[in-house]
């Protein structure tokens, strides 16, 4: 069974829906007086491939904690698959299909590859209290071989967390968001401190996901953000400041002089 396959009962729920994974109308948090996103208005449609970009304090990632749920919007909706879930606590956006990883790795270290992977596909399955011991024909097993396949880390599957790169570990949270046929996935920054060869990495391991996965990434790293990126939303003092495709973000002559310098001219 192969990763597009096993995550088919995820296409099928896709189709009941309006198309839109994503819908933000006119959402503001605001911290005491100070509004950290004003009037945000948003469509992501479902299996699009979205990158959010802007400067330290633009409210990327204040943004990103709406959506999850992390947050309450002060103002607006967030609507998720056309259900309005701006009330809803995290854990029901993630039984809707929502995944996130952070800028700050959250694994077990002390534990293998293949363990970490396992917990989570076991963390969102049906049997996730049971207490016995997994069998030699556990289909969660099989899962969570395929997802490490996925962010290429075979080769590893048995080696402790704690020996893995830092680029590594940030290719494991991918698998981990992975687990349990996601429907769309936000990823906080994933190209954070990598060397260039696991910048590469990540683009290849973005753009092998199956089509039906959409994704939202923040990402400081333009380069890694354009070659992954279907569309580009640019924010800009808690607001949006530019949308577009990465060709025309790349170009726009304002862009560039606000955040990506005389090189990316």
């Amino acid at each position: 069974m192969t990763l597009v396959e096993s995550d088919r009962s995820a296409d099928r729920l896709g189709s009941v829906s309006s198309g839109n994974a994503l819908e933000l109308r006119g959402v503001t948090k605001m911290f005491g007086a100070l509004a950290a996103i004003s009037d945000i208005t948003l469509t992501v449609a479902s299996g699009e491939r979205r990158a959010v970009l802007g400067s330290n304090g633009a409210g990327k990632t204040t943004l990103f904690n709406c959506v999850t749920g992390d947050f309450f919007p002060t103002n607006g909706t967030v609507r998720l698959f056309g259900e309005d879930v701006s009330r809803f606590p995290a854990y029901e956006r993630i039984r809707r299909g929502l995944r996130r990883t952070y800028q700050i790795s959250l694994l077990f270290n002390g534990l293998t590859v293949t363990d970490n992977v396992y917990l989570a596909c076991r963390g969102v399955s049906r049997g996730r209290f049971s207490f016995l011991r997994p069998r030699e024909n556990d289909t969660l097993q099989t899962r969570a071989a395929e997802l490490i396949a996925a962010v290429h880390l075979t080769e590893w599957s048995d080696v402790p967390v704690s020996s893995l790169s830092y680029g590594q570990q940030r290719q494991l949270e991918i698998a981990l968001a992975l687990a349990g046929a996601p429907r769309i996935i936000l990823f906080d920054e994933p190209a954070a401190g990598l060397s260039p060869t696991e910048r590469s990495e990540l683009v290849s391991i973005l753009n092998g996901l199956p089509g039906h996965i959409g994704y939202i990434i923040i990402e400081h790293d333009m380069d890694v953000a354009l070659r992954v990126a279907e569309s580009v939303t640019m924010m800009h003092n808690g607001r949006i400041f530019k949308e577009g495709t990465p060709e025309e973000i790349e170009n726009d002559q304002e862009v560039q002089e606000l955040y990506l310098g005389d090189g990316h001219g």
